[in-house]
């Protein structure tokens, strides 16, 4: 069941979103070499408990931490531990807040010092398909036009989209209906409604596209081992495009 949102539900949307951009803010300077995954899962704890958030993902179907962090060839997931990030990495952290009954949801891939140009590549590619689906998420248009136009546009720079994961309606739970996949055909699906609320997250390889599970049941890695970046925004489908809830711009709706 898909559900249109009335303007009060997309504000507590948009606060709660609100929480998770800052959140990122405040962890983006701390993505440096000899930092943790733990390390950066406490300070967003912490941030998120002192805006009145409590984390999304903690409990969810038993993840045990705040954040998701997946470096290198991880493609979403990964769970926050003892490993140091080191130079040329690139890390992808998600994060979700539940506020007031509803959630909002974002990613964002970063590097760890200075990396090659073809990986800089990647993930502009990257957060550029995901402005690009973004647009598409108007009223009228269909839930696969977002993929299309995501995929479209990776694979013209060179890079593959991960197929087995989607992005995803959002709101009173975390994941709801439509699943938007990033990638097929256009005009297939649900025909998009201002209202709806989603959370569209290209998840793009630098390889192939598949992947695979880590025993830990949760991490999941290109099978190739090629590098793997995620950029993620809550947005509302609106007559022109999506608006983004989660880049701390009130920019209306």
């Amino acid at each position: 069941m898909t559900h249109i949102r009335s303007h009060q539900e997309v504000e507590k949307i948009r606060e709660s979103s609100r929480i998770v951009y800052e959140t990122l803010q405040v962890l983006k300077d701390s993505v440096v070499e000899g930092m943790t995954g733990n390390q950066l899962d406490t300070l967003a704890e912490e941030f998120i408990l002192s805006q009145g958030g409590r984390p999304a993902f903690k409990g969810y179907m038993g993840y045990t931490a705040t954040l998701c962090i997946s470096i290198n060839d991880t493609v979403v997931h990964g769970i926050p531990d003892e490993t140091e990030f080191r130079n040329c990495d690139i890390v992808s952290i998600d994060c979700g807040v539940l506020k007031d009954g509803y959630y909002g949801d974002s990613a964002h891939t970063y590097v760890v010092g200075k990396v090659s140009d073809n990986v800089q590549k990647l993930l502009d590619v990257t957060e550029q398909s995901l402005n690009i689906g973004i647009d598409k998420a108007r009223t009228g248009n269909y839930v696969s036009d977002i993929g299309h136009a995501i995929q479209t546009y990776v694979e013209e720079n060179g890079f593959s989209v991960v197929r087995n994961l989607v992005g995803h309606g959002i709101g009173t739970a975390l994941h709801e209906d439509p699943q938007v996949p990033n990638y097929g055909d256009p005009g297939q699906g649900i025909k998009l409604k201002s209202g709806m609320c989603l959370a569209i997250e290209p998840m793009v390889n630098e390889g192939h596209h598949e992947t695979y599970t880590k025993p830990d049941g949760w991490s999941i890695c290109t099978k190739d081992g090629s590098l793997s970046a995620h950029f993620e925004h809550t947005i509302v489908v609106t007559d022109d495009g999506g608006t983004i809830l989660s880049n701390g711009v009130y920019n209306g709706y």
